[in-house]
């Protein structure tokens, strides 16, 4: 006879637990948020791979441990991260720490609900609509449909699906085997997303053409077109094409009204992967940066990007309202989409995505934009801009430092040439000797942890600087300490 004694009480110590919950928040906003922000502390703690695993001893035993040695823990974790909400993190495309939308990452982990039905997630499943719909808006379109996605990544690859969808109906059913050769179209800079989307759907990378890019990175609209006519020519079927809106190495803008009338000429699919400069649509000042975005047919946007909102917050927004994005994928789980609900079911919107759990990425953006409105978003995004402006002309007036070329965005892209090479540019093997600089600064900077910024060769060109601000607690005494630090760290090379 089974005994139920065990279950007369829970399994957990509330009191215990609220109490180590309390313990941790202060960790949380000692250690993470105080310091983490602090130009005083380090952005990072540099510790090699096996010191690191030392330190944070992650094996997993058999026996808990108590809330002093957890709390400790936490604040290891906290101790050998990198603090990307640091003034001086420039490395990646995001950066800065908003309270506001800080608060709505704890409430939306706090609630822990999936974003498939309304009921289940009944406030998040109406705050997704409508702040969709306030994105599409600035996008330029008065409706559509739309779901935030795992990444940007995943969103264009939404969009290459549900242009096959559309494109083909019957692809959803019969697969690869029904269709003709598929090709699809993208800048020579385009993310490689494209390229791992192609794969994964099954379409190829052998079938993605990369469209010559000018100077600045930005596609040739007249060699996309010449591309369309040879790939029709050998029998192939042109039927999607993904302009950029912010490359992510140059921060490349494509021509947008030029490669919609090639799109409109041909009968092809426009995305724009706007996941990177999407943001700049908040600015009266900075939007004619994508000019034309409104003839899309879907858009990937990131606001965890430039808008401080955190990882992640990615939206795929699509102009047709027509239910495309549910018929390409939905499967009608009964389990979950019952068509005889007690309320609306066209508020299950989770069948329009491929994932079934889908975590809520809409609420950190809801609050962050309630706290500051539009005109603080908008706020945020031109001074961005002026960081970068500002940053361009020191560098152009600083002996040692060269631009790559003029920023037309947030991509500050240059060279630092050390005393040893300046006034050597004939040598032979000058190229190779500058290309070696910024993986040493960069070496040095993390090990000190005075600051972090990425760096890359492009094409031809050797490694270069690719400095970005995103974070409205940057001031121009951190922007002048970036290049004094560049300097200095690089001085004897």
């Amino acid at each position: 006879m089974e005994r139920w004694g065990d279950l007369e009480r829970p399994a957990m110590d509330r009191a215990a637990g609220e109490q180590f919950l309390s313990a941790a928040f202060q960790v949380l906003l000692e250690e993470a948020v105080r310091k983490g922000t602090d130009v005083a502390q380090k952005v990072c703690e540099w510790k090699e791979p096996h010191e690191l695993r030392e330190l944070l001893d992650l094996e997993l035993r058999s026996r808990g441990e108590p809330e002093s040695r957890l709390l400790e823990r936490c604040r290891d974790v906290i101790r050998y991260s990198v603090k990307t909400c640091h003034p001086r993190f420039f490395n990646q495309l995001f950066s800065g720490l908003d309270h506001h939308a800080l608060v709505g990452r704890l409430l939306t982990e706090t609630l822990n609900t999936s974003q498939y039905t309304y009921e289940i997630a009944p406030v998040f499943v109406l705050m997704e609509e409508v702040v969709l719909a306030k994105l599409r808006e600035l996008v330029g379109w008065k409706s559509g449909d739309g779901i935030f996605c795992p990444g940007g990544s995943i969103s264009n690859m939404y969009a290459m699906n549900v242009a096959r969808f559309q494109r083909f109906p019957e692809s959803r059913q019969l697969g690869s085997r029904a269709l003709p050769r598929l090709v699809l179209f993208a800048s020579e800079e385009c993310h490689y997303s494209i390229q791992k989307g192609a794969a994964f759907l099954g379409i190829g990378t052998d079938n993605v053409v990369l469209v010559r890019a000018d100077e600045r990175g930005k596609m040739i609209p007249e060699e996309l077109e010449l591309e369309i006519e040879r790939v029709k020519s050998e029998g192939a079927v042109p039927f999607f094409v993904s302009a950029t809106c912010g490359t992510t190495v140059l921060g490349a803008f494509d021509p947008l009204g030029p490669v919609a009338d090639v799109c409109q000429r041909h009968g092809l699919w426009l995305h724009v992967d706007a996941a990177w400069g999407g943001s700049a649509l908040l600015s009266r000042k900075h939007r004619q940066l994508l000019a034309g975005i409104e003839r899309a047919d879907s858009v990937a946007w990131n606001p965890h990007k430039m808008l401080t909102v955190g990882l992640q917050c990615s939206a795929f927004l699509l102009r047709d309202d027509s239910g495309l994005l549910q018929r390409c994928h939905g499967a009608g789980a009964t389990y979950l989409f019952q068509p005889d609900k007690f309320y609306d079911v066209t508020l299950d919107t989770g069948d329009k995505t491929v994932q079934c759990g889908r975590r809520v990425d809409c609420l950190k953006l809801w609050l962050l934009w309630k706290a500051v409105g539009t005109e603080g978003l908008e706020q945020r995004v031109d001074r961005a801009f002026a960081c970068t402006r500002y940053l361009a002309a020191e560098v152009k007036r600083r002996p040692g430092f060269q631009l790559v070329l003029e920023p037309e965005f947030l991509n500050l892209c240059f060279w630092f040439v050390p005393p040893s090479l300046r006034g050597q540019q004939g040598r032979a093997d000058f190229e190779q000797l500058l290309g070696k600089v910024a993986p040493a600064i960069k070496e040095r900077m993390m090990k000190e942890g005075s600051m972090m910024v990425g760096y890359q060769p492009h094409g031809t060109k050797p490694n270069f600087f690719r400095q970005i601000v995103t974070s409205p607690a940057v001031t121009r005494a951190d922007l002048d300490f970036f290049l004094d630090e560049i300097e200095r760290l690089g001085h004897d090379l």
